[in-house]
């Protein structure tokens, strides 16, 4: 028979991960439409009684985004202009109901190729930060999601958390998702751009990450590094100038891997051009 637990404190969901094999239950926004009409298959914690995984902080290094906090949450809340693409990303999180209850953490857990909030995320070099009973480990959000459904989360831990530093929350950002339709749609194709301007009105630094292209959404740290340095003017040309080795798209019924890859090319246009935009009328301001 399989057991459901719904701890009230941190320690109690760690003191039973670390006695068993458990599912963690948190928005539930993907485990109930995959279970169906099929029986638990597994032991079941659910963590929403636990108070401490919600909300956003800071502290003198880092923005602290709880494990249960929701993509509705992360949209109103007051944060500095880098984290817009996060913003942009949780209006496109399935409808306004799903936006209130699903969790980021579960977004991540989830690891799909197309989860919309890992571009933003990554583009703000996020960490994953990961409790045990007896131990806490903090990941790179890249090296945390290694393949398609699979992560390094251990048996015995729990996402507590996302940890974004403050060095990384310089310029602006923009998040950019290519579907079939406008509203409710798995991503064919999706960007988030972070930009930082120097007084010269050129690119200073630039973050770029993509998802559905590839089974983990990839930062282009060659494209990122070309960009340095150059007018904005010159931002469509070297998208198209840069080779996108990153990348490793598929054929499936949403598109082919030809058109991701193109595709991949103009919304990544798109993205760095509406950050940038963004952070010139910051500058002007």
């Amino acid at each position: 028979m399989t057991r459901y637990a719904k701890p009230k404190t941190l320690d109690e969901a760690l003191a039973l991960l670390s006695e068993g094999s458990w599912r963690v239950l948190a928005g539930a926004t993907d485990f109930y439409p995959a279970l169906g009409s099929r029986p638990l298959q597994h032991d079941v914690i659910d963590i929403n009684g636990i108070g401490a995984l919600r909300g956003i902080a800071e502290n003198g290094s880092h923005f602290i985004i709880g494990a249960r906090t929701s993509w509705a949450e992360i949209d109103k809340a007051p944060l500095p202009p880098a984290f817009e693409a996060l913003k942009q990303s949780a209006r496109e999180i399935g409808s306004i109901q799903i936006q209130n209850v699903a969790s980021v953490a579960g977004n991540i857990c989830n690891a799909s190729p197309a989860a919309d909030g890992v571009p933003p995320l990554m583009v703000l070099d996020a960490e994953v930060e990961l409790q045990s009973r007896h131990e806490l480990r903090i990941l790179p959000l890249g090296e945390f999601i290694v393949g398609n459904r699979q992560t390094r989360l251990r048996a015995d831990e729990l996402v507590t958390a996302l940890r974004i530093p403050k060095a990384s929350v310089a310029g602006r950002s923009a998040f950019v998702k290519l579907g079939a339709r406008r509203y409710l749609v798995i991503s064919i194709a999706m960007a988030a751009a972070r930009v930082v301007l120097d007084g010269q009105g050129r690119i200073a630094s630039a973050a770029i990450s993509v998802g559905s292209c590839s089974a983990v959404a990839q930062r282009l740290r060659t494209l990122e590094a070309s960009l340095a340095g150059q007018r904005l003017e010159a931002t469509e040309a070297a998208v198209l100038a840069a080779e996108l080795d990153e990348l490793s798209p598929i054929d499936d019924v949403r598109g082919s891997a030809g058109y991701r890859r193109r595709a991949a090319r103009e919304i990544v246009t798109r993205a760095l051009l509406q950050a940038a935009g963004g952070s010139q009328k910051q500058a002007a301001a």
